[in-house]
């Protein structure tokens, strides 16, 4: 799998040790800033993430800040991507199995690293269950397309 990964500067430092842990689990990663932990603005890197997953079939994002709450919404505002905000392994399940979620999203003021690694294996090891998901999944992505015009 192929994830890209973005942050402000309040979820710079979980960013090294989840880069880390998505290599050590066989998966490339790509680093879309910030270089440092000098102040940004969440919405630049939360759009910067969804943009790319967009653009790049198939890939996946992970996207934090401090609660993960504005990141989210950020990624979000990109038409057909799906950024899920996650507090443990089961949401991030769900996120996956009925949301078809490409995007992690969680926050480094309100989550520890045992928590994001347990969130990160279930994202990595939930496929999206199709089914009666996918009616609800389509209807999200129809909101996206109705505002486009």
């Amino acid at each position: 799998m192929k994830f890209y990964i973005a942050t402000d500067h309040a979820g710079f430092h979980y960013k090294e040790e989840v880069k880390e842990y998505i290599r050590s689990k066989g998966h490339q990663i790509v680093d879309l800033g910030p270089e440092t932990t000098d102040r940004v603005d969440y919405p630049d890197y939360g759009r910067k993430c969804a943009e790319a997953v967009k653009a790049d079939e198939g890939s996946y994002g992970i996207v934090i800040c401090g609660t993960g709450i504005g990141i989210s919404m950020a990624a979000n505002k990109v038409p057909g991507i799906r950024a899920a905000l996650c507090h443990d392994a089961y949401t991030a399940t769900m996120a996956r199995a009925h949301n078809n979620a490409q995007i992690l999203a969680f926050g480094e003021r309100v989550v520890g690293m045992g928590v994001v690694y347990s969130m990160i294996d279930a994202f990595i090891h939930t496929p999206f269950e199709g089914g009666r998901h996918e009616r609800r999944v389509e209807k999200i992505d129809a909101i996206d397309e109705a505002y486009k015009k």
